[in-house]
């Protein structure tokens, strides 16, 4: 009965919150980008009464974003937050604030935890776009406790990663269920075509990630477990397949390469199958990666790429070449593709679901911005509204959820209608 009180008033209190989402770290590539995008969205959706705030350590830059912002329409000028992750206090006196934080702050493996403990702590809602799937890890087993008593929906990866495949996965699964009354035991996805930029922010990640995995050889063990996310006592064991190589999809007549983003994407995946009671089974098995052409060209392309992730991934585990790699090759942090790049990008994702009874179910995930970046914010953004004014309290409670579990048919909704993303059957038999 306390427990249930407590809860109570939890809930109660995000309800007298000023703000509804604060936006932290609000002046990264992504945060500018997703502050621009919120700000025009609530405006043109006679949302504009809204109350939201952008947050971060630099004053200057935050002013300088809400002119910005101010000067591109919106009619309601938007309040600034000093905060920042090596102050506690200040962190406190931002989520107290809001019923729902999102986190542009990465990587978030060096910067993620105080944001995460202060959420759990003040009973806020919390959505980031993380690719990290040890820090996911190793906050869901720091902080689930914490989440759960106060009421904080912690929910990761609301990007790129891991939004398409996520619900991707779970549409593919809703339609297989209402056509054949029975759930895929086997989902593929492959990248059918994405055209878009890699910031600095991605690169800085993903060296984090790699030079964690290089100095403990724990971490490497938790980097190859496909359950890495499940939390429950009795997670499945069943060998999940893993596109590592180059080789031939004969069903589809192409070549096949690693896809880089599998490794957070299955995993979320999986955990959503947890989160839901199984509803794809125990026994389900979901794997990623790149569709290339047919023929020789094909296959000289999988082979390329191939040897350039396992180049890449070799390369950032030791520091020296790292450190060199960071320096004179990759994209530095704070920058990332043009407007004119994120506004003609794209992304096609396909899903080849099958059930035990072999009824098999062809979808596909499209969106019209590039990945990273053009959908990611407008993801991220919905993703954080959907939590605060469509998900509640009593339907989706305390603790870390994945995108799929949390927020379901109501945030495809939101995606089809104001993010440029769509969910269709291609085929079924």
């Amino acid at each position: 009965m306390a427990n249930s009180v407590e809860k109570q008033a939890t809930n109660a209190k995000q309800d007298d919150r000023p703000y509804a989402v604060v936006l932290y770290g609000a002046t990264s590539f992504v945060g500018q980008i997703t502050a621009k995008y919120l700000s025009q969205f609530l405006a043109e959706s006679n949302d504009d009464n809204l109350n939201w705030a952008i947050a971060g350590r630099d004053e200057e830059k935050l002013k300088k974003l809400q002119s910005e912002i101010s000067d591109s329409g919106s009619a309601k000028k938007v309040d600034i937050i000093l905060a920042n992750s090596n102050d506690d206090a200040s962190l406190d006196e931002m989520t107290k604030q809001a019923k729902v934080v999102i986190s542009t702050v990465g990587p978030y493996l060096k910067y993620g935890e105080p944001l995460i403990k202060s959420c759990t702590s003040n009973g806020t809602d919390y959505v980031d776009l993380t690719g990290e799937a040890i820090f996911i890890k190793d906050m869901m087993d720091k902080y689930q406790d914490a989440a759960s008593k106060s009421g904080a929906r912690i929910v990761n990866s609301c990007g790129f990663d891991s939004i398409p495949s996520d619900l991707g996965v779970y549409f593919t699964q809703q339609q297989a269920e209402e056509r054949f009354d029975n759930a895929c035991e086997e989902i593929h996805m492959r990248v059918k075509a994405a055209k878009g930029g890699l910031s600095g922010g991605t690169v800085a990640s993903m060296a984090t990630i790699f030079e964690e995995v290089g100095k403990d050889k724990s971490r490497r063990k938790q980097v190859a477990n496909p359950y890495l996310l499940n939390d429950d006592t009795d997670a499945p064991n069943v060998r999940q397949k893993n596109v590592s190589k180059p080789e031939y999809d004969s069903e589809h007549g192409r070549w096949l390469a690693p896809f880089v983003m599998a490794s957070i994407n299955t995993r979320i995946v999986h955990r959503t199958n947890q989160l839901t009671d199984y509803e794809y089974g125990r026994e389900f098995k979901y794997d990623e990666a790149m569709w290339m052409k047919d023929g020789v060209k094909g296959q000289l392309t999988s082979y390329a790429l191939s040897a350039g992730l396992l180049g890449f991934a070799t390369t950032m585990m030791f520091k020296p070449s790292r450190e060199l790699l960071s320096k004179h090759v990759l994209p530095k942090s704070g920058s990332g593709p043009s407007k004119s790049e994120q506004e003609n990008g794209y992304f096609d994702i396909r899903f080849f679901g099958h059930t035990a009874k072999n009824d098999s179910i062809s979808t596909k995930v499209t969106g019209d911005r590039d990945p990273g970046y053009g959908s990611t914010s407008r993801m991220l953004a919905q993703s954080a509204l959907c939590l605060a004014q469509d998900i509640s309290h009593k339907d989706v409670k305390g603790g870390f959820w994945t995108p799929a579990s949390a927020m379901g048919d109501k945030l495809i909704a939101r995606l089809e209608e104001h993010a440029g993303l769509s969910f269709e059957v291609i085929e079924e038999k």
